[in-house]
């Protein structure tokens, strides 16, 4: 017996799976940012959140696979502490102040779009942006930025995608590098879910139903991933984190943006 959810709700899940596998093999850099709120149009935001994080690990599962091999170790060490710190953190306002979540999310999306917008001007004056490697003090923020926000609301990629771009690593090893963190990020979040209570039968059973997408976005991901220049890719990954600046400042999903 399906869970007794509405059509909607069936219609927005199995776009946002779709959506977070192509996300997490890699193409179109943080565009996964835009499941939690797409389910949120249509059921409660923790149901959203529970239902998005089982899913996430099922994709992550697929997607390691790819690239397991072929990742950045500096930058998952120095990102990962502060991470766990912020997990914990947005553990914290997820239970007891979860209207505070909009003021972090203001914040992250000006920051992102100051990024975007920066590196496209040293573009045009310099020619190319500098290659700059971050250190560990600003990894351990980025990594405390993302697990906050990635833990209410999935949405921790801008933060990881301003902490990785400046060292333009290959493209394959920049995939390679947010695939695992996120791995790790998000089986780290089960413990405070569980115990927030944000689990239950309904949500099992949809993820279940919904995980063979996860499969199929991703591997739709890994081939649109394939066949895009280095030139592209990083066009998109600007392009991505520029809507998912407007998103997180507006509070509005891409499709409420878009409605007349």
């Amino acid at each position: 017996m399906l869970p007794a959810y509405s059509a909607e709700v069936w219609a927005c899940a199995i776009c946002a799976v779709l959506l977070m596998g192509v996300a997490k093999a890699g193409f179109g850099g943080g565009i996964g940012i835009i499941a939690t709120p797409l389910l949120a149009l249509a059921m409660p935001v923790a149901d959203a959140a529970a239902l998005m994080l089982p899913l996430l690990i099922a994709c992550d599962v697929f997607a390691i696979r790819h690239y397991r091999e072929n990742y950045d170790r500096k930058s998952i060490k120095r990102l990962l502490p502060g991470a766990c710190i912020g997990i914990g953190a947005g553990a914290f306002f997820f239970g007891y102040f979860s209207q505070h979540e909009r003021i972090l999310e203001v914040g992250l999306g000006a920051l992102a779009l100051v990024f975007v917008l920066f590196q496209v001007g040293r573009s045009f004056v310099l020619g190319a942006a500098q290659k700059r490697h971050p250190g560990q003090a600003e990894g351990v923020l980025m990594g405390a930025f993302s697990g906050f926000t990635s833990t209410i609301a999935h949405a921790g990629a801008p933060p990881v995608v301003v902490y990785l771009l400046p060292q333009q690593l290959p493209r394959q090893q920049f995939v390679g590098t947010t695939v695992v963190f996120f791995a790790a990020l998000n089986l780290i979040k089960v413990p405070p879910y569980w115990g927030l209570g944000l689990f239950h039968y309904d949500i099992f059973k949809m993820t279940l139903l919904l995980a063979p997408l996860a499969y199929a976005g991703v591997k739709l991901g890994v081939f649109l991933n394939a066949h895009c220049t280095d030139l592209w890719f990083n066009r998109v990954v600007y392009g991505v984190l520029v809507l998912t600046s407007v998103q997180l400042m507006t509070g509005s999903s891409l499709l409420e943006l878009l409605r007349p």
